[in-house]
């Protein structure tokens, strides 16, 4: 799914009035929603009545399924709503693929299963050019930090933690906890080292 723009941010990627659910999901049909469509919706609209903009990339025939959004530099800027990735991940989105994000928006990515990769601006480059000329196809292998598609092999870097987010069925406090022996190994040698730390006082 090509944007070919810049510093999209993210009341771009789920507009403001749709932030008064609470809910975590259902908002697949609001992702960019200002572009997609020709006339305005709210939290009560049905948005299967609404007029979408031909012209827009959502609306193209031949990418309904996409999983994989390519974007340019700065994507997911602005404020930090976890709703634009829930948007995201709603509508079936499992990676973006840009130069570079926001930061805020890039944690919340991993959080929700959504893997925000940065790429080289050359490689995003030829991304785009390919996707000019017809559907494009990717392998993404997470683990190995690689990404393949047709002759070009692109590199890229995610924290362990990131990783371990994406690949696993765990949220910050199970990832946490993933180090659970370092963290008990820390505690012993902090009490050996100041034992007065163990000691009860009455209250």
């Amino acid at each position: 799914m090509p944007l070919d723009r810049r510093n999209v941010d993210t009341d771009a990627i789920f507009p403001k009035q749709y932030g008064r659910s609470t809910a975590r999901s259902g908002y697949g049909a609001v992702l960019f929603d200002n572009w997609r469509y020709l006339d305005p919706g709210d939290l009560g609209t049905d948005h299967s009545k609404r007029r979408p903009d031909p012209g827009f990339v959502l609306n193209r025939p031949e990418l309904a399924g996409a999983t994989v959004l390519l974007a340019r530099d700065n994507f997911g800027c602005g404020s930090s709503r976890e709703h634009a990735v829930w948007a995201l991940r709603d509508y079936g989105l499992r990676a973006v693929l840009a130069p570079s994000f926001g930061d805020i928006f890039r944690q919340n990515c991993a959080l929700n299963g959504v893997a925000a990769i940065v790429l080289d601006a050359p490689d995003v480059d030829r991304l785009f050019a390919l996707s000019a000329a017809g559907v494009v196809h990717v392998d993404i292998d997470v683990p190995a930090g690689t990404l393949r598609a047709g002759t070009l092999l692109a590199r890229f870097q995610l924290s362990a933690r990131e990783q371990l987010l994406l690949t696993q069925d765990v949220d910050w406090i199970g990832a946490t906890l993933s180090h659970r022996a370092r963290i008990e190994a820390f505690e012993r040698e902090r009490l050996a080292r100041q034992p007065w730390l163990s000691r009860m006082y009455p209250h």
